[in-house]
């Protein structure tokens, strides 16, 4: 089924906020090598590349129904992350956001009765429920943390470990 303007419009919508999630999550790896927190730098590239892989998901979802999606323009995401915590917040806040714009996106796939595209959102739904529960997680135990250094670097170093998504997962 090909999509109809409203949802080529709705899924080009998607793919740009896709795309500035990743630049922000770039933006926020920069601010937190500026702490001297390599493990929480990384942490935040992976999820930079895990957005960029998302928004090719869906550019591939729209292309393979006959689609030209179109990214829209895109903003700097300004001096984030001036403390850890509030870098670990800003990447909530966004997640957040970023959920909202997928269930939205749902409920117009579902208005129109395009149940081509539910399979691709009911991942992207299930995604964002763990996306914000680990975030939601680590802005915990940062608070938890406060100002100790040894918690801190012990957090660091576990973040350290995340490795790079290998796919963009089922259906790419």
């Amino acid at each position: 089924m090909k999509l109809s303007e409203s949802l080529l419009q709705a899924f080009s919508d998607q793919i740009t906020l896709e795309l500035q999630s990743s630049i922000v999550y770039l933006q926020l790896a920069i601010a937190l090598d500026d702490h001297n927190l390599p493990g929480m730098a990384n942490w935040m590239r992976v999820q930079s590349d895990e957005e960029r892989l998302h928004a090719l998901r869906f550019i591939t979802h729209v292309t393979d129904r006959g689609g030209r999606p179109m990214i829209g323009a895109m903003t700097a995401p300004g001096d984030v992350g001036r403390t850890v915590l509030e870098a670990f917040r800003t990447s909530l806040e966004h997640e957040e956001k970023v959920s909202e714009s997928i269930r939205s996106l749902y409920r117009a796939v579902q208005a129109e009765g395009d149940i081509d595209a539910i399979p691709l959102l009911n991942f992207f739904v299930e995604e964002q429920i763990e996306e914000e529960a680990t975030v939601s997680e680590i802005v915990g135990r940062l608070e938890m943390i406060g100002d100790d250094g040894t918690g801190l670097l012990r957090l660091d170093s576990e973040l350290a470990t995340r490795q790079p998504p290998a796919a963009a997962g089922p259906g790419a």
